[in-house]
């Protein structure tokens, strides 16, 4: 195989990765309901209303997010929103540890329904759903950094700047 991994390594690896981080981020934060990016696709189209909280850094927001999500990277910028408490509240970022716990920040504040999206970002692009820019479609997301990069599928563009 030489020094690099095939296009079967990296899935194999991809693969691996991912079932160890899933599982480390439901033991770390126990309490935090989880929603699987196919259930969330389920939601959005079938117009319920949701709040998205991406709590991702200004720079990842900026490079793409899910549609309509809120940038909110911190639970004081997150209660700013002022939502109700009993609002459906979907929190995602890279992978999903960061968003875990703002989910976690949020329930410990009373609100009861919040969930974190599985997998986050990386998880929901991986699997061909749509993220936007400035309101618009693009294929571009933020790699966060080079090791986390290797869980996104090879078709997907990483830049850690916007498409102007």
């Amino acid at each position: 195989m030489g020094s690099g991994f095939g296009g079967t390594g990296r899935r194999l690896m991809r693969s691996l990765a991912w079932s160890v981080i899933k599982p480390l981020i439901r033991w770390r934060f126990p309490q935090v309901k989880h929603l699987s990016p196919t259930a969330l696709s389920q939601r959005l189209q079938a117009d319920r209303p949701l709040v998205l909280l991406d709590s991702r850094e200004a720079a990842e927001f900026a490079v793409s997010h899910l549609q309509g999500a809120r940038h909110t990277p911190t639970l004081k910028e997150a209660l700013q929103q002022s939502l109700a408490l009993d609002a459906e509240i979907v929190t995602y970022c890279s992978v999903g540890y960061r968003s875990s716990r703002l989910a976690q920040q949020l329930q410990a504040k009373g609100y009861q329904r919040v969930y974190n999206l599985e997998g986050s970002i990386f998880a929901w692009m991986n699997q061909g759903y749509p993220v936007f820019q400035q309101g618009q479609p693009t294929q571009l997301v933020h790699p966060y950094n080079s090791i986390w990069s290797g869980l996104l599928s090879p078709a997907i563009v990483v830049s850690t700047c916007p498409k102007t």
